[in-house]
């Protein structure tokens, strides 16, 4: 899965992050960007609930006024249809919580039940992951959700500093999110759990010895997505 310097990564809960940080908290990384529990957390509210007098008013997709609700829509791209999913609190805007690829590593394949079907709600994040397709773009702009430990959110906020078309090791990214480095295999633990892919560029962490390892959704998107940064993309 990972060379010598990410190998044999152990199950949630590792020592490396539990000695680094000593506890876990589901938490969303940027400021309002969105509210409530794990993916799966939608509205619960039946859509066909009335508006009775004294009857709380009710918002997207029939939940209450101020509930966060779990939208999706998916779309089409050169590595695979993509499922991308926000959680939008009231009228506010939808904050990413995943983007993820067919046959990807752990990570939600189908929507679920109780999730809203949204394309207007997510268009922004459509239109920029386009654009980065074509090589019309290199970051994004867009709120981010994601749901991990504390430990995680570290280390998937350290990915956003990465340059296009640049990699790191695995080693440097633990050093530049503030970890210890017995922490490494634990970091890449995280980095195979990144939720958001693309959009937080996790494919461009690479083995000490420069390998193209440990990327969740296989290593021919990851050499795809960095031959694309670099020019060399076949459209």
């Amino acid at each position: 899965m990972m060379d010598s310097e990410v190998s044999k990564v152990s199950k949630v809960g590792d020592v490396g992050e539990r000695a680094d940080l000593g506890r876990t908290a589901r938490v969303g990384v940027r400021p309002g960007a969105g509210a409530g529990a794990g993916i799966g957390g939608g509205a619960g509210a039946s859509a066909g609930a009335g508006a009775a007098a004294g009857e709380p008013g009710r918002g997207r997709g029939g939940a209450p006024d101020g509930a966060a609700v779990t939208v999706f829509t998916t779309m089409a791209s050169p590595i695979g249809q993509l499922l991308v999913v926000g959680r939008v609190v009231g009228d506010g805007p939808a904050a990413l919580v995943a983007v993820t690829a067919p046959g990807q590593r752990g990570a939600v394949a189908e929507p679920q039940a109780d999730w809203l079907a949204d394309p207007e709600a997510l268009a922004p994040a459509v239109e920029q992951l386009t654009a980065y397709f074509a090589g019309e773009r290199t970051d994004f702009d867009v709120p981010l959700a994601p749901v991990g430990t504390d430990f995680r959110q570290r280390v998937w906020a350290a990915l956003d500093d990465i340059p296009y078309g640049a990699t790191v090791t695995y080693g440097e990214l633990g050093a530049a999110a503030g970890l210890s480095p017995t922490a490494v295999r634990a970091v890449g633990q995280a980095v195979g759990a990144n939720p958001l892919l693309v959009v937080r560029p996790c494919h461009r962490v690479v083995g000490a010895s420069g390998a193209l390892t440990g990327f969740a959704a296989g290593v021919e998107r990851k050499r795809w997505l960095l031959d694309l940064e670099r020019g060399a993309a076949l459209f």
